[in-house]
């Protein structure tokens, strides 16, 4: 029992020492690596400033005659064009990476063809009007929070779709004008010789509803009218008993209640159903504020700098390869 203890003493004091000594070790190869950079820089501080002075300028260069702009458009697809607005904008997206300038100037009606880099739709994702008197929806989001999957269900391209506000993004290389891209590209989603008739007809129709709507109203309130004046002479006749025990009457106000809410939707939607592809809002010129959006100056004498460190470290490392091959 006596013999163990002093061995084990005898341990840790062995393994206190090697432990101290590794930290020793470890601070004495960092020291001795910063130590190799800073000679390193000392005697390639000639090339590292070339380095300096031409990755600034260059830099200088790129951010005063490369900016960037974004651009948004908010449109409401109606008539079931949703599929219809987001093929075109894929096809005008496909056409400026192929660098078909042809096709957007002609076709599209873009000027400065050139000057757009980049155009994507998204939907404006909003639930509560997604779910707004639509009792399928409303269900369809309830039974998905059941398993957790109601942010997968929300973001789903078939769930997306049928959001009624969508935003069109494009990013050009200079400021830009309604007139430059805007109306353009708006005339060119509203070209469809389809969409245009269903447009026309469904136009027609919203404002025989609203007006149909109005007589029935009107009809109603004739009605109440005669209810209130019998009740007002205090003349009770048979009719209002018979309309009074069986609530008609109360599904009368429940009718105009609704007929009065649905006059509202559809005065609103009379408003953009004069197009099939309807402006909302258009905010033009957002600075874009990436990181390398005016830092071109400070991140390519960085950038310079590494690829010069990698090319030399990539050259000892080869000569001392060689050098093994060598002595083999």
């Amino acid at each position: 029992m006596s013999t163990k203890i002093p061995q084990t003493e005898e341990n840790q004091e062995i393994d206190i020492f090697q432990l101290s000594k590794s930290i020793n070790g470890f601070f004495d190869r960092l020291a001795a690596g910063i130590f190799n950079i800073i000679q390193f820089f000392i005697k390639s501080w000639i090339i590292v400033l070339v380095l300096v002075i031409l990755g600034f300028g260059l830099g200088w260069y790129l951010d005063s005659n490369k900016k960037t702009y974004e651009n948004k458009i908010i449109v409401t697809p109606n008539f079931g064009s949703v599929d219809y607005l987001y093929s075109k904008i894929d096809l005008i997206q496909s056409k400026i990476i192929a660098g078909d300038t042809a096709f957007l100037k002609n076709e599209v009606g873009i000027s400065n063809p050139k000057s757009i880099k980049r155009i994507e739709i998204k939907p404006i994702a909003d639930v509560y009007q997604f779910i707004e008197d639509k009792e399928q929806n409303f269900e369809l989001i309830k039974l998905m929070a059941e398993v957790g999957e109601v942010k997968k269900v929300l973001e789903d391209n078939v769930t997306s779709k049928n959001y009624t506000f969508h935003s069109i993004s494009f990013v050009s290389n200079g400021i830009t004008t309604d007139k430059d891209i805007v109306a353009p590209l708006l005339k060119y989603l509203n070209s469809s010789e389809y969409f245009n008739a269903l447009q026309k007809i469904g136009y027609k129709n919203l404002e025989q509803q609203i007006v149909q709507n109005d007589t029935i109203i009107s009809q109603i309130n004739h009605v109440l009218n005669n209810f209130s004046s019998t009740a007002k002479n205090g003349s009770k006749n048979d009719k209002l008993v018979y309309y009074n025990e069986n609530t008609q009457l109360n599904d009368i106000i429940k009718t105009k209640q609704y007929l009065i809410m649905d006059q509202g939707k559809n005065r609103l939607k009379l408003l953009s159903y004069d197009k099939t592809i309807k402006e909302i809002n258009a905010v033009l010129n957002i600075n874009n504020t990436k990181i390398t959006s005016g830092n071109f100056k400070f991140l390519l004498p960085v950038i310079f700098i590494l690829i010069f460190v990698c090319v030399h470290l990539f050259q000892k490392f080869y000569r001392r390869e060689v050098l093994k091959a060598n002595l083999k």
